[in-house]
């Protein structure tokens, strides 16, 4: 194993700047904002992602997954600063994402409710298919101050 850092990520992502909590530890995670509806979300698999196979874990997939539709989804439809808690996540590893390889996948709004929304989404792993999931989120409250809108609008200025 080496103690070389990961590799860049490709042009146009950039670090979200979360230093706390869970993904304070398993990130960083890196966003590129494509337009204004739609952005990805990705990682680079280190040795700490890996199970024995040095290929990242199922648990490090979910909870990318998880970042990548609610981020996705307060993005296409402009919930700045919405928590979006998770109601229920289904997803299908479809091929393994290796030690190094880049993971980045985007998200699908697909129907929202007063307190509901649904969405999909297609992750890759050096641009093959590797999962893809659905979810659905409870429209939680808006957090002053630490809102994902405000924090993606200063990263794409």
């Amino acid at each position: 194993m080496t103690d070389a850092p990961p590799a860049p990520p490709p042009p146009g992502f950039r670090e979200i700047p979360i230093e706390i909590g869970f993904i304070g530890v398993n990130g960083p995670l890196w966003v590129n904002i494509e337009d204004e509806t739609k952005l990805k979300l990705g990682f680079r698999v280190e040795m700490r992602h890996c199970n024995p196979m040095k290929i990242a874990h199922g648990g490090m997939m979910a909870t990318f997954i998880d970042m990548l539709m609610p981020f996705g989804i307060m993005w296409q439809t402009k919930m700045a600063g919405r928590f979006l808690p998770t109601i229920h996540l289904s997803q299908e590893f479809l091929a393994p994402a290796p030690l190094g390889s880049w993971v980045e996948g985007a998200a699908e709004c697909l129907r929202q409710t007063k307190n509901l929304v649904f969405a999909q989404c297609l992750v890759t792993a050096d641009g093959a298919p590797c999962g893809r999931a659905s979810g659905i989120f409870k429209m939680g409250p808006e957090v002053p101050g630490i809102g994902l809108g405000g924090m993606l609008a200063k990263l794409k200025g």
